[in-house]
């Protein structure tokens, strides 16, 4: 047995519970991982959040799409997703269901050898965000000597693609709150504060004007500026607008997409070796116990976490 936390309901943080559950022992295919550290993405609450799509059959829903942690099982004939892997590596593993737990048993094709660069809370929220962020840039064919417009800079989604332009040799101009300047200067982007008069802020920034328009927040601030300063809509992108997304013309992205799916697999082991090099950072800002995982959630609900947040069974 192993504590996990589950959704035992569609709605708030209070129809999470923290359960005892079976770990089944892997069998083909398939690692189990003790886990020492699990991401933590606004992913996590959005998924038994109340909506009309919900399904009752899913309940309890596993929490949780990422980790970090040390092999503890594999099944027979099994490697891991990098190569190799045995009892006591040190590894990472996206995307799965139920990473807010002690010990998980998950497809080997979702799990990674850990880069020694990253410390377990850094590696657990390396991938969902990373991924985002290079889907983002992808859909919207972001290349050097391109200027991009980065709603929302500051954010983890943000960060990443921050960095991950500077290594296509884009240039990014990112809008935040002016205390998150410095955390946009810091990964390589140029920032704006958001709020009436962005566009012209945007323009007197990029004289030259912008090529695409990377949305992570989705107000209507965001898409109608981007709107205004991008003229081809096939590069623009929206992780968070997506009834605007379809309204507009523009391109939405989500992990549940099959296209979407498909792409961030493929870019795990890019992102891994970037993360590996000292290219890609993950900025983490504070870990909680495992069983603080309601109070952990509040803080990143409140949007303003600071940077990742972790949680340590």
């Amino acid at each position: 047995m192993a504590k996990r936390w589950v959704a035992t309901d569609f709605g708030d943080l209070d129809v999470m519970a923290f359960v005892d559950a079976e770990v089944p022992d892997p069998g083909p295919g398939e690692v189990t991982i003790a886990v020492r550290a699990a991401g933590m993405n606004p992913a996590d609450y959005k998924r038994f959040a109340k909506g009309p799509a919900n399904d009752p059959s899913a309940l309890p829903w596993p929490i949780g799409y990422e980790v970090s942690g040390v092999i503890e099982a594999l099944g027979p004939g099994t490697g891991i997703a990098s190569g190799g892997g045995a009892a006591g590596d040190e590894v990472l593993a996206f995307r799965l269901a139920g990473g807010y737990a002690e010990r998980i048993t998950v497809p080997a094709t979702a799990v990674f050898a850990k880069p020694p660069a990253l410390d377990h809370p850094a590696a657990a929220n390396l991938l969902l965000a990373g991924t985002t962020a290079a889907e983002m840039l992808h859909v919207t064919g972001v290349r050097a000597g391109d200027t991009v417009v980065v709603h929302g800079a500051s954010g983890a989604v943000g960060v990443s693609v921050l960095q991950q332009a500077r290594e296509l040799g884009a240039r990014c101009v990112g809008t935040a709150s002016e205390h998150n300047f410095d955390t946009v200067r810091r990964f390589g982007g140029e920032p704006v504060v958001y709020g009436d008069g962005l566009a012209d802020r945007l323009r007197a920034a990029a004289s030259d004007g912008f090529a695409a328009a990377l949305d992570t927040v989705g107000t209507d601030e965001a898409v109608d500026v981007s709107l205004e300063l991008v003229a081809d809509r096939g590069r623009i992108v929206t992780i968070a607008a997506h009834a605007r997304a379809q309204r507009d013309g523009i391109h939405a992205i989500g992990g549940a997409m099959p296209a979407s799916a498909a792409f961030r697999d493929e870019a795990r082991p890019r992102l891994i070796a970037m993360a590996a090099d000292g290219r890609l950072v993950v900025p983490v800002a504070r870990a909680f116990p495992l069983d603080a995982a309601p109070e952990a959630l509040a803080l990143l609900q409140s949007g303003h976490p600071g940077g990742k947040l972790a949680l340590l069974p």
